[in-house]
């Protein structure tokens, strides 16, 4: 995500795990989800808060 997220907004997102880049411009927010469902969940999620999704990848 572009911007380094409150805690506030990283609140709505408990079973993830924030990490910032050393400058603070992105949150990278990562985690296992148990399926499809969950993923699209979380991309409702950041949609209805109004942030900008940079990346969204599943990792082997």
């Amino acid at each position: 995500m572009d911007g380094a997220l409150s805690d506030r907004v990283l609140a709505s997102f408990p079973k993830l795990v924030a990490l910032h880049d050393d400058r603070r411009t992105t949150t990278e927010l990562s985690g296992e989800l148990p399926d499809t469902a969950a993923a699209r969940g979380v991309i409702a999620r950041l949609d209805s808060l109004g942030l900008t999704l940079l990346e969204f990848r599943r990792n082997p």
